[in-house]
């Protein structure tokens, strides 16, 4: 029988050194542990303190356009009087009917989804072909042109409103105008620096062996883009389009200088020049009708609205 080792008898007494904890398996910290989540005491509060939260965030966000469609069918007298009073003189549907008759709001709206789908098909196509040349074909001078369309999102928009409402109103070089011209909103809004980087964070993380592959059988940047880059990027550009529609559908200052012909112009200018001398409920009721265009959309495509929030906070942070 063989005597054992007495280094091997001490390295087996020795207690097996404690596996270092990764950070994903530490537990969660908080204020309140487990057992404290479950006294009674406790749950109570946190559900009193989280039912208050709830019922702040629907007051601050649904209680203005409730408020909204309240006084639409209110009387003018009942606005100013009792604002929030459930109609305390009956409910005036006529005011929707009389709103939508004198301000002629389905000619203006016809006016904002022209705008606006032209405001999305310009932006997609010029931020995703910058987007495809900074993120696929990476040319030398690329780092530069991405530092640029950084820079501009520290400029703020009020700064280059002169600037470019003089461009807009003289073309250098041709003599021209794009005033009472769509292309007046497109074409300044479609070089959208924040859309650009959202759009090249998605298309770097498509994989490189596509464009590998396309390369070799011998298809060119444009046969690329077309038909590799574009077909897989439709939850950006979804993304993209919606929320270009939302923010060209809300847009006020720009169109109205840009567009002075009544008749050009979207429902956002035009309820403004077309009401301000008739009363405050068929105000109100043409603001509502106005309204309800943009609260179906978002309940539609809340999905990918919410989708797009999300990216662009990943791209701030």
């Amino acid at each position: 029988m063989t005597e054992s080792h007495p280094a091997r008898t001490a390295a087996a007494a020795r207690p097996a050194p404690r596996r270092r904890m990764r950070a994903e398996d530490a537990p969660e910290r908080a204020i309140l542990s487990a057992t404290d989540r479950r006294r009674p005491g406790v749950r109570v509060v946190l559900f009193g303190v989280q039912a208050l939260i709830l019922v702040g965030l629907l007051i601050a966000g649904a209680g203005p356009i409730l408020w909204l469609a309240k006084s639409a069918v209110s009387t003018t007298q009942d606005i100013l009087t009792q604002p929030f009073g459930l109609w305390p003189s009956g409910i005036q549907l006529g005011n929707l009917v009389e709103a939508w008759n004198r301000s002629a709001i389905g000619r203006y709206m016809f006016n904002t989804v022209i705008i606006a789908a032209g405001q999305a098909v310009v932006t997609l196509f010029v931020c995703t072909t910058c987007a495809y040349c900074l993120s696929v074909l990476r040319p030398k001078w690329g780092p530069w042109l991405q530092g640029a369309i950084l820079a501009t999102l520290f400029i703020p928009g009020i700064v280059v409103l002169v600037p470019l409402y003089l461009t807009v109103l003289n073309l250098p070089g041709t003599g021209g105008t794009l005033i009472d011209n769509y292309l007046a909103i497109w074409l300044p809004g479609a070089a959208n620096a924040f859309m650009i980087l959202v759009i090249k964070r998605f298309f770097d993380a498509l994989p490189r062996d596509l464009f590998e592959a396309a390369r070799l059988d011998g298809a060119g940047a444009w046969r690329t883009f077309f038909s590799i880059v574009l077909p897989l990027s439709r939850p950006i550009m979804g993304v993209v389009a919606l929320l270009t529609v939302m923010g060209s559908w809300k847009d006020f200052l720009w169109p109205m200088l840009v567009l002075p012909t009544r008749t050009l112009q979207p429902v956002s200018v035009a309820l403004f020049l077309n009401l301000k001398n008739t009363e405050l409920a068929i105000q109100l009721a043409a603001l509502f009708l106005a309204l309800l265009v943009p609260v179906i959309l978002f309940v539609i495509f809340q999905k990918q609205f919410l989708r797009g929030v999300s990216a662009s906070a990943g791209v701030k942070g």
